[in-house]
C-alpha cells in the first residue's frame, strides 16, 4: 500500500500537479489502515516465535478483515492499485462508513486483549525486556527509522516532521521507548495501531465535509516530461523511511530512480543487535524488527 503511493507526490511535486485533498485523505485512510494491518502481523507472529500462539489469531482476525476493506476498495488484497500521479482512481465506496465503524472496535478489542496476554506476562517480559537493546546513537548510526528508531526513544515521525497527505492536520502522538529493544519495538506498535485509528477517524470527518463531486484527481498530461532535475520525496511506512529517489533528464523516461526501504538498514545491524544474547533470543530479535525479505535484494 506504502510501495503504491509514494512515487506519486514527488511527481506531482515536479510536475506541478498537486493531488486533490479529498484524493489526499482517501490515501491516509488506507495507509493508515495498511499500517495497522502490518503491526497486528509483527506482533502476532513475534508472539508466535515466542510461544504465544493466541494473541495472533486475535490479530490475524483483524487483518483479514482489513484485507478484505483493501480488496472490496480496488480489487485486491496485496498488489493494491489505486493510487495514481495526481489522486486515486476511485472514491471510497458509500458504506465505508458502516464497515469502518464495525472493523474499529473489534481492532480495539483484539488489542486489548494482546495486551493482557502479554504486556505484564512474566516469561514474555523476561524475553523481550533488556533483549537486543540498541541506543539512540547506534540506531540513528545505523540509519534505522520508523518504529525501530522510536523503541530507542527517537520521536522521528515523518507524518509529523515532514508532513505529506494533509498528516499536518491530523491529531496524534508519536510513541516512543526508552530502552530500544525487543519489549519497546512491540509496544510502540502496540501504541501506533491505536494512533492509526484516531487518524483514519479524523479524515474520514474531514472528507464526509467534502462536496460528493469533489475532484480525485489532479489535471496531469498523458505524458509527463519533468523538468531536468533530480527529487527525493519519503513518507513514513510501516516500518520507517520509505523514499523514492528520482533524476529525471527532461524526457518523458526518468533518468535513474532510487528506492531507499527501511528494512534494508535495519537489517545491517542485526550481527550488532544479537551481541552478546543467547542464541534462543536471536527469533525474538529478528521478529521484533519486522524485516520484508523483498526489501534486502538489492
Amino acid at each position: 500500500m506504502k510501495v503504491n503511493q509514494n512515487p506519486t507526490p514527488q511527481t506531482g511535486h515536479e510536475t506541478g500537479d498537486y493531488v486533490p485533498e479529498k484524493a489526499q485523505l482517501i490515501r491516509v485512510i488506507m495507509m493508515e489502515l495498511a499500517r495497522i494491518a502490518d503491526h497486528q502481523v509483527c506482533v502476532g507472529i513475534l508472539g508466535v516465535d515466542l510461544g504465544a500462539f493466541t494473541p495472533f489469531f486475535y490479530l490475524i482476525i483483524q487483518r483479514e478483515e482489513i484485507y478484505e476493506i483493501f480488496e472490496w476498495f480496488n480489487g485486491a488484497r496485496l498488489t493494491n492499485t489505486f493510487g495514481r500521479i495526481g489522486g486515486v482512481d476511485a472514491d471510497l465506496p458509500d458504506d465505508f462508513e458502516e464497515r469502518w465503524e464495525e472493523l474499529k472496535p473489534n481492532v480495539r478489542k483484539a488489542n486489548e486483549e494482546t495486551e493482557k496476554l502479554l504486556t505484564h506476562n512474566r516469561i514474555w517480559m523476561d524475553r523481550t525486556i533488556g533483549v537486543s537493546a540498541f541506543s539512540a546513537e547506534d540506531a540513528l548510526n545505523w540509519g534505522f527509522t520508523g518504529p525501530c528508531l522510536r523503541a530507542c526513544g527517537v520521536k522521528r515521525d515523518l507524518r509529523k516532521d515532514e508532513p505529506y497527505c494533509m498528516y499536518d492536520k491530523f491529531d496524534f502522538e508519536v510513541p516512543v521507548g526508552k530502552n530500544g529493544d525487543v519489549f519497546d519495538r512491540y509496544k510502540v506498535r502496540m501504541i501506533e495501531m491505536e494512533q492509526s485509528i484516531r487518524i483514519i477517524d479524523q479524515a474520514y470527518k474531514l472528507y464526509k465535509e467534502m462536496p460528493a463531486d469533489a475532484p480525485l484527481m489532479a489535471r496531469v498530461p498523458k505524458t509527463i516530461k519533468p523538468p531536468a532535475g533530480e527529487v527525493y520525496s519519503a513518507l513514513e511506512s510501516p516500518n520507517g523511511e520509505l523514499g523514492f529517489f528520482v533524476k529525471s533528464d527532461g524526457s518523458a523516461n526518468p533518468y535513474r530512480i532510487r528506492i531507499r526501504p527501511p528494512c534494508y538498514m535495519i537489517y545491517q545491524a542485526f550481527p550488532e543487535l544479537v551481541k552478546g544474547e543467547l542464541i534462543a533470543d536471536l527469533v525474538a530479535c529478528l521478529s521484533s524488527l519486522n524485516v520484508i525479505a523483498g526489501e534486502l535484494d538489492r
